[in-house]
């Protein structure tokens, strides 16, 4: 495995008063590679929503040279072609300040499969070395991050 060149990888997620937090946190689990799942910590933050209610917010993020490659391959060696390629053409919504952001569908995380989406996401944020979208372009295609 090549070092791919990123600062650091920050994850992020919330767990609604309505959710189960073992559930949660076995979503969020099954994006990492089977070798990494035990070294991940995640800080615990109490929110409230908009009408009070209780919220957590799960953040993490990965500095460690050989986690963040293995995070980073694995990730991208499970999100299928079509999710690869709609990122590909909306890739401009997708990077700013040197930074990837993608959200992934938590229901199908939870299931063990790793697909884009929306709604209640996944945050993933890849912090690339260097900042120009041509440049972290030419990276996410050389490493497979994109078609």
């Amino acid at each position: 495995m090549s070092k791919i060149p990123v600062a650091f990888v920050e994850i992020r997620l919330f767990a609604h008063a309505t959710e189960d937090l073992t559930k949660v946190t076995k979503a969020v689990k099954q994006i990492f590679p089977i070798d990494f799942i035990e070294e991940m910590e995640f800080k615990r933050t109490g929110l409230k929503g908009h009408y009070r209610n209780p919220i957590i917010l799960f953040e993490t993020k990965i500095k460690a040279e050989n986690v963040k490659n293995a995070f980073i391959d694995s990730l991208f060696s499970r999100i299928g072609v079509t999710d690869k390629e709609e990122l590909l053409r909306e890739i401009d919504l997708h990077v700013e300040k040197g930074s990837l952001y993608l959200r992934l569908d938590k229901q199908a995380a939870f299931c063990g499969e790793i697909q884009l989406g929306t709604e209640d996401p996944i945050r993933i944020r890849i912090r690339f070395m260097k900042r120009g979208i041509t440049d972290i372009l030419r990276i996410c295609k050389e490493f497979g991050m994109l078609p």
